[in-house]
């Protein structure tokens, strides 16, 4: 199963550049007038996992298949495009079908590279962002109330809902995201059903010069601030850096390049880190001789809607899993060796899926 990652932004503030790195792909044109991208442009990328070689190798799987994260590069906003400025709604739809947000925000001076507003204060950027979804769910949720009043003294859905929108609307008129809003677990399947922009999660990326990603810079700083505040999360990037190391073959090569940065990982493996933390998602493995397949599936998941992952028949007919934990795979140097010493468990239904499991799913259709 992969995620979509929806990367959004002011034009011209780096993303389509950010967007052809992280998916070592020239599928994005990277120009420099506004609205350069007028359909999202669509990248899967491989989400790296060094446990993978290492149970491959045990087992001795013939090829590896990673989980994947799903990059989507979405136009430009402009201020007024919940109102349809600029190429208006169409990415807003967009924005909808994602799972997390990424706020690209300048933060690099460049007098050859034009700002839409005039000057760089990524953090104006981020507001007029935030501003234009917040907008877009004020419209959707009020366009909701009339219908909801008419279901809501038979339909106990329907009231729910309602009263969660008139909680939510007050919250978004004062300029703040759905997502601060407070929701109880008994409630959270009828807020995930509103489909509201401003409840997915967020993390700001700082678009950076080559010199200045590692120390930061004054702009940086300023987002650094707002995001704590915020209890959010962000990270620093070069575009160009990120540029010139996925144009390089060799991965030694890319190791010796980001040492020589300053840098200890890509931008790309910080994203999805974020990613996975901003989701809790975790890993889990299936291995043997053909193929060394890792899954993703959300914290707290059943051992059956892991094998849902796999397959909604496996999920369907569920019959146990027999489960060893990544170190003892790879302590007992496999299956064998983990049954032989007792590591292998045979788990049932209300199992909790522990990240770096391994799986052998018995299922009956």
């Amino acid at each position: 199963m992969s995620f979509k990652c929806g990367i959004v932004g002011l034009p011209n503030v780096g993303k389509s550049t950010l967007f052809n790195a992280l998916t070592s792909t020239a599928a994005a044109e990277a120009a420099n007038y506004p609205f350069c991208t007028i359909e999202p442009n669509i990248g899967r990328v491989a989400i790296p996992d060094a446990r993978m070689q290492v149970l491959a190798n045990i087992a001795g799987s013939a090829k590896l298949i990673p989980s994947q994260i799903e990059f989507v590069d979405i136009a430009g906003l402009v201020k007024g495009a919940s109102k349809g400025g600029g190429l208006g709604n169409q990415f807003l739809g967009h924005i909808r079908e994602v799972d997390v947000i990424v706020y690209v925000l300048r933060c690099f001076d460049n007098g050859d590279i034009v700002h839409v507003e005039g000057s760089i204060e990524p953090l104006r950027d981020a507001d007029i962002i935030e501003t234009e979804l917040i907008y877009a769910d004020l419209e959707s949720l009020e366009k909701r109330i009339p219908n909801l009043e008419k279901k809501a003294r038979q339909d106990k859905e329907a009231a729910t809902q309602l009263e969660l929108i008139r909680r939510i609307l007050p919250l978004l008129g004062q300029g703040k995201a759905a997502r601060f809003a407070e929701v109880s677990e008994d409630e959270r399947k009828q807020f995930a059903m509103l489909q509201l922009l401003t409840a997915k999660p967020v993390m700001y990326v700082c678009n950076m010069s080559e010199t200045e990603v590692v120390a930061g810079n004054e702009y940086s700083r300023k987002v650094e601030a707002m995001v704590k505040e915020k209890h959010a999360s962000s990270i620093r990037i070069s575009a160009r850096i990120e540029e010139e190391i996925a144009n390089l073959p060799d991965e030694n090569d890319k190791k010796e390049f980001l040492a020589a940065a300053g840098l200890s990982e890509t931008g790309l493996s910080s994203i999805i880190r974020l990613c996975y933390s901003l989701l809790k998602q975790i890993t889990f493995f299936t291995v043997g001789p053909k193929e060394c397949h890792a899954w993703n599936v959300h914290e707290g998941a059943t051992a059956p809607e892991a094998a849902g992952a796999i397959h909604t028949d496996f999920q369907r007919g569920f019959i146990s899993a027999e489960t060893i934990a990544y170190q003892d795979y790879v302590a007992c140097k496999g299956e064998q060796g983990a049954k032989e010493t007792g590591k292998m468990r045979v788990e049932g239904k209300n199992y909790t899926v522990k990240d770096g499991d391994v799986f052998h799913f018995r299922f009956n259709v």
